[in-house]
């Protein structure tokens, strides 16, 4: 693992010196532990001159699987550390992503068999939470890197934007991203902050977002919700990583697929009896089933 960390530092660095410095050790040990790996590997992993340093093609490839190498450790580390504390489930989620189901599957956890007890955390990086041991689950979008991990599918989330409820946009029956586009305080990407804070935000006027349509039932009279017709809905998953078996956690995954499949049920039945729906802006359904 030491050879790891050398390499990854001169590799980073693409200077020998400032790898040591960085390291803490003298540049000819790096110098031979690095010529040692690479006799070792019968692979030349930096091309040097006495100008510069740089990765050869096997060097690239090498430094993507060193970092792979060293967060699995510390991922290990991180398990194996929680084993011994008392038992409970950490799901990471991105900030305004799946809020309402995810309030509705906690609920119905909490009323089951042998709860433990739930920490959030609010990240953007839910696959890295994953990974290092930071995060058992987390509540993601299909389209996030999911390499490594096993998931189960829930809903379907339409896009909204939230906005004061003064303001002008917010009496649309629908927008269009190019509409959000033109909003000064517009941010394409939702801010790594809990659900509550972008609310507030909102509602002062501070911030216009696009985030999904399940986060509408957490709402308050000073914020709207308005759909953006022209952005894609987003399929929710849970993901975990692969081969690591915790029970409280398959007991979540289990409650989680019962209530996306009711909400799926209940969504259907609504889409065939449309009389009995009502049309209202803040009554459109807000999960899609897939």
């Amino acid at each position: 693992m030491r050879e790891l960390v050398y390499f990854i530092a001169v590799a980073e660095n693409m200077h020998f010196g400032r790898a040591a410095e960085q390291l803490g050790i003298a540049q000819p040990p790096l110098s031979r532990a690095i010529s040692r790996l690479e006799r070792r590997m019968g692979v030349q992993l930096f091309e040097r001159t006495s100008r510069s340093v740089s990765l050869t093609k096997a060097g690239d490839v090498f430094l993507r699987e060193s970092r792979k190498a060293l967060a699995a450790v510390d991922g290990a580390v991180r398990r194996t550390q929680q084993a011994a504390r008392p038992e409970r489930l950490v799901i990471a989620v991105r900030p305004g992503t799946g809020a309402g189901l995810l309030s509705q599957v906690l609920d119905a956890y909490r009323r089951g068999p042998d709860p433990v007890p739930i920490e959030m955390l609010f990240t953007a990086a839910l696959t890295t939470a994953l990974r290092d041991g930071t995060a058992d689950l987390a509540l993601m979008c299909s389209s996030d890197d999911l390499d490594g991990l096993d998931t189960a599918d829930l809903l379907d989330e339409g896009p909204v934007a939230l906005l004061p409820a003064g303001h002008p946009l917010a009496a649309r029956e629908s927008l269009t991203a190019q509409d959000l586009r033109g909003e000064d305080r517009f941010r394409e990407q939702c801010p790594p902050i809990a659900l509550d804070e972008i609310v507030d935000r909102v509602a002062i006027g501070d911030l216009v977002v696009v985030i999904g349509a399940g986060t509408t039932s957490r709402l308050g009279p000073s914020v709207t919700a308005v759909p953006v017709v022209d952005m894609p809905s987003t399929r929710l998953v849970l993901a975990w990583p692969r081969a690591i078996p915790l029970a409280a956690r398959d007991q979540l995954i289990r409650t989680a697929v019962a209530v996306a499949t009711r909400c799926r049920r209940a969504q259907e039945s609504a889409d065939a009896h449309p009389a009995l729906a009502s049309h209202s802006p803040a009554d459109r359904p807000l999960l899609r089933s897939g």
